[in-house]
């Protein structure tokens, strides 16, 4: 990077707002951001970028975003030293740990950390010097369903199989939007170009969704399916290719499955016949798209947050791919298949093609008992175990670049919850809904200044490609990089104290990583000298996240070895090629992926065949055509709740509606003029009304994240566009059994007229 201030440049980096990953070309005048657009020689976006990736400017000078650590005092945040933030924290966090032990202590990591080297490679270290089991975060609210459904079935939870979208010619899509969201758990910049480039090579795309979303409205076909039914049409589409036998599987496949027999079994309550009138789709519907998927000469089913976040979301992603399966298109070019991520993720590690396989429950929640999944509990638990007194209660809180109280459900107990807190941290760049309960608020550096890789992202890219970004804009003067500020809090926690340089932490993170690596026999370093590793690492003066991918990309499938493999990956040569390196399409990986302790794909997961008996109950539920239920929605030019503070992304008309079919406004006496009251189990709010033909009657939605009426917050642009929290009528009692998901989709609620706008 150039750092002369008097000159211009253009620098080149991964945008970090979103799972696309598109390269950004961003010009800089006297260290100034000028202008941004798509990087044309990206060799994974190759030019898209979408509204949110030029707002990066406007964000880094958002005048709302914090520069310097706040503290509360009487009740208001004044600005801090660092210094002074720390003996804060020391004071607070040891006080309530002596008094109460670790286990009062919750952690909440949010969504923006999946994006953010930083955190990626130092929120588990704090977790681990925090040392407490009440760990929840904002997977618990979007795609933890896939992740234990793919544990289940392959091994790892990073193995979750993504539709080979450059080569598939039938793409069956579930509860995703991508044309508004750019893709999830599916790595993929230009995602609606690619949906348009299978259709301009004779493919079809089906869209199932309660809403003509922006997806449906280009796909071929859209089937308006009842909220929260999405495992029930898998099901029936399932039984319908195993009624009509499985010629499909070629041996290859065949060999690798475990429990076919069981599965299909299990199944056969499901026709399409016995789904129909619950998920609103005829049976000869489904039986023609599952006999479409099976035929064409490719084809891939792919289901996203709205199949996570129902009652049977682990179930919904589950059948995905026994759907994948049984149409003989798991591991196969232009199916559902497996990426190799070249900073390496679980299913690189340890032996190929067998390994410990993957378990929930080894813990429970203390209140309601949920199990553990991934190492977390419900984020819809957290008021609870807030509130309820005993052995273990929840007394502080560290939260990470997350904002529960409009993300999760019952956002009105949540809140009320936090108020009874002995101490809390945030780390966040803006003074949220969230952060306001914060005693102290810790803010990391913009976007712009830091580097960026997506460590978690590429493991579920529809390519094998690599972009690291150097940081576009020096740190200020005294400002902490934000792996600084969790190492340093990791020290404190830890009782190292505030003294504690954070290159201390650094180093024994470095250090258990390398560890780790030569013991692992499967590994390119396996056996070599720890010291040398670490001493050829330190070599370049890289500190922190850098220093640590660094040492993935070369312990990962396509890294040097240090040495071992000639012309290798490492950092350096990333930093030498900012367009990225693109490694090739996906390649099938059965067997070497699996790391199941059987050495073969577990179709039938003893917990998913049980929650299919759950699912069959549903069957004999009356459908109540009267009854409304509430589902989220998204928006381009939206990111959860935290980009709402940019003028240019939130200006022109009100997008916070709700949105209603024209026969259910008109039974409820609603015009387009309206405001309504939503009530449901848990809340009420008012909203006005959109109609629109685009939702399935007996549907309605507003959108997610917003609700910028809190006092004690500063983000002034939010605030002037407030808009509605839709978490104040989603129900914290209404979880996914097996993986603890919040359920935000298909919530009964009542609609009543109060008045016009």
């Amino acid at each position: 990077m150039n750092s002369a201030s008097n000159s211009e440049r253009v620098a080149f980096r991964t945008c970090p707002l979103c799972e696309a990953g598109c390269g950004l070309a961003i010009t800089v005048k006297n260290n100034e951001v000028t202008h941004i657009r798509g990087d044309m020689q990206d060799v994974f976006s190759k030019g898209f970028i979408c509204p949110k990736g030029s707002t990066l400017k406007q964000l880094h000078y958002d005048a709302d975003r914090l520069l310097t650590p706040l503290i509360k005092r009487n009740g208001v945040h004044v600005p801090a030293t660092w210094q002074e933030a720390w003996q804060v924290i020391e004071t607070g966090l040891s006080g309530v740990i002596n008094k109460h032990g670790r286990e009062s202590i919750g952690t909440y990591l949010g969504n923006p950390g999946a994006h953010n080297l930083s955190s990626m490679t130092f929120n588990r270290v704090l977790l681990q010097a925090i040392g407490s089991r009440q760990r929840f975060s904002a997977s618990t609210v979007d795609q933890i369903p896939k992740q234990v459904s793919s544990g289940m079935m392959f091994g790892s939870v990073s193995s979750v199989p993504v539709p080979d979208l450059d080569r598939t010619q039938y793409l069956l899509m579930l509860g995703a939007n991508p044309y508004e969201s750019n893709g999830s758990l599916c790595t993929a910049p230009d995602f609606p170009g690619r949906l348009e480039a299978m259709q301009a090579r004779g493919g079809k795309l089906v869209v199932v969704d309660p809403r003509k979303s922006r997806t449906a409205e280009q796909a071929d076909e859209w089937l308006a399916i009842r909220p929260g039914t999405d495992a029930l049409l898998l099901a029936a589409i399932a039984n319908t290719l195993a009624s009509d036998g499985l010629n499909v599987l070629e041996q290859r496949l065949h060999n690798y499955l475990n429990g076919l027999a069981e599965v299909v079994a299990a199944l056969a309550p499901f026709t399409p016949e016995a789904v129909a009138a619950s998920t609103g789709i005829d049976a000869a519907t489904i039986r023609r798209i599952a006999r479409e998927l099976r035929d064409a000469s490719s084809s891939a089913v792919y289901g996203r947050i709205g199949t996570c976040t129902t009652a049977f979301g682990t179930t919904a992603s589950w059948l995905v791919d026994v759907v994948n399966i049984f149409t003989g298109n798991l591991d196969r070019v232009g199916g559902a298949m497996f990426s190799l991520p070249v900073a390496g993720s679980g299913n690189t590690h340890s032996a190929p093609g067998r390994g410990k396989g993957f378990r929930i429950g080894r813990g429970h929640s203390r209140v309601s008992k949920h199990p553990e999944a991934l190492g977390e509990y419900p984020a819809a638990a957290m008021a609870e175990e807030i509130e309820t007194p005993g052995d273990g209660q929840i007394r502080a809180m560290v939260v990470v670049g997350g904002n529960p109280i409009l993300s999760t459900p019952n956002s009105q107990r949540l809140a009320k919850s936090f108020e009874q807190l002995d101490f809390m941290v945030s780390v966040d760049i803006y003074l949220n809904e969230t952060s306001r309960f914060a005693d102290v608020v810790l803010p990391p550096p913009s976007q712009l200044q830091r580097s960026h890789y997506d460590l978690a992202l590429l493991t579920f890219a529809v390519r094998n490609v690599a972009n690291y970004s150097e940081p576009v804009l020096p740190l200020a003067p005294g400002q902490l990089d934000e792996w600084e500020i969790l190492a340093k809090l990791s020290a404190i926690v830890s009782g190292a104290g505030i003294e504690t340089d954070p290159s201390v932490i650094d180093d024994l993170a470095i250090s258990s990583l390398v560890q780790s690596a030569i013991k692992d026999s499967a590994s390119n370093v396996f056996g070599r000298d720890h010291q040398e590793l670490i001493a050829e690492l330190s070599l370049s003066g890289r500190r922190g996240p850098d220093r640590i991918l660094d040492f993935l990309l070369r312990t990962g499938p396509f890294g040097d070895g240090f040495g071992a493999v000639p012309n290798g990956v490492t950092l350096e040569k990333l930093i030498d090629s900012p367009h990225g390196i693109d490694f090739g399409a996906l390649e099938p990986r059965l067997p070497e992926v699996l790391r199941t302790p059987s050495g073969k794909i577990e179709i039938a997961p003893p917990q998913l065949i049980a929650d299919l008996a759950r699912l069959l109950l549903t069957l004999k539920n009356k459908v109540d055509e009267s009854q409304l239920t509430l589902v989220g929605r998204r928006h381009l030019r939206s990111n959860n709740s935290w980009m709402h503070n940019i003028e240019v992304l939130v200006k022109g008309k009100d997008r916070c509606t709700l949105q209603m079919h024209p026969d259910d406004a008109s039974r409820l006496g609603v015009d387009k003029d309206s405001k309504v009251l939503v009530t449901s189990r848990v809340g009420s709010l008012e909203a006005p009304v959109e109609i629109t033909e685009a939702i399935r009657s007996g549907v309605v939605s507003l959108p997610h994240g917003w609700g910028h009426t809190m006092e004690g917050t500063n983000t002034r642009v939010a605030t002037a566009r407030a808009g509605v929290n839709s978490n104040i009528l989603t129900d914290e009692k209404e979880i996914d059994p097996l993986s603890g998901n919040s359920v935000l989709n298909g919530i009964p609620v009542k609609v009543t007229r109060i008045s016009h706008n």
